[in-house]
């Protein structure tokens, strides 16, 4: 998310006035053309420059709120919560500690949401990350959730969607956090086998082990614009090849030019790009809806 510009309160020369004073938290600057945007309007542009298009972060329950039909989200799995498989402790402080505390922080247990709901009328099962929690790192407990998910879509023959954002998967973890991978893969190779779309919407950033697993294994493939996506950072890249990479590298344009990716959409689109193209899957038989626009989302 942008940061909120915060203007200095205006200090009245009485201290004992009532006068008015300049309230905080009304604009906030794009992070890429660095103009100042009115929040309201900034909200009302579901976190869109209006400007310069630069796509800010959205957190998972902001994100549902852009996709999911009004009304029809219900969560699954919202009991699982974070483990310590490898006692993994840092600077003094435990994972799980730290994991307890950021849960608290945040409001959701894990860095995955899952849950059904409907998109411009198609039924839907729908997986978002939440990059607030430990960089929506794909940890036991997320690759529980979302093999739970699949699994449920499968028995409940719904479509799946995923969107992600992520930095790979957990360190903390260890190689728990790697047989995520191959687990998350091995679920949606079932649900491939039942001839059930999975269609992907790739955010910024994405990357790691998230990107190179399930997130680039669907059917169809979206993105957001300006996007970064990859399996290592360019800088990495860079180091390694001792290469200079070329203009544009892994951004969501430059991927969609090399055949990386099947379509790059604005996020007022997703919705019926998504809803349209799981029809068009499943054969018409669950036809999209014409959805009403979005007027904004909250925080």
């Amino acid at each position: 998310m942008s940061r909120v510009w915060r203007p200095r309160r205006k200090q009245p020369d009485n201290p004992e006035s009532t006068g008015p004073m300049i309230p905080d938290d009304l604009w906030v600057k794009c992070e890429r053309c660095r103009e100042l945007i009115y929040v309201r309007e900034f909200e009302r542009q579901l976190y869109v420059c209006p400007r310069c298009g630069y796509h800010a972060r959205l957190t998972a329950q902001q994100r549902i709120a852009t996709l999911v039909d009004h009304n029809t989200f219900t969560a699954w799995d919202t009991d699982l919560i974070t483990g310590d498989p490898l006692q993994f402790v840092a600077l003094g402080e435990s994972y799980r500690e730290k994991a307890r505390q950021t849960a608290q922080r945040i409001g959701e247990n894990e860095a995955l949401v899952t849950g059904q709901g409907s998109i411009c009328g198609v039924p839907v099962a729908i997986a978002v990350t939440e990059f607030r929690f430990f960089g929506a790192s794909m940890g036991a407990v997320f690759g529980e959730k979302l093999v739970r998910l699949v699994e449920r879509a499968c028995e409940r023959r719904l479509p799946v969607v995923t969107v992600s954002s992520s930095g790979g998967a957990r360190m903390q973890e260890g190689a728990v956090a790697l047989m995520q991978l191959a687990r998350t893969i091995a679920a949606f190779r079932r649900l491939a086998d039942q001839q059930l779309p999975h269609i992907a919407v790739l955010v910024d950033p994405c990357y790691g082990g998230v990107t190179a697993s399930y997130a680039t294994s669907a059917d169809v493939i979206f993105a957001e614009p300006g996007a970064m996506i990859g399996f290592a950072g360019p800088r990495v890249i860079e180091q390694v090849t001792r290469q200079k990479l070329p203009k544009g590298f892994q951004t969501a344009e430059f991927l969609l030019a090399h055949g990386m990716i099947d379509a790059v959409v604005q996020r007022r689109e997703l919705p019926q790009r998504i809803a349209t193209v799981i029809s068009v899957l499943q054969g018409n038989r669950q036809k999209a809806k014409e959805r009403p626009v979005v007027e904004g989302i909250t925080q």
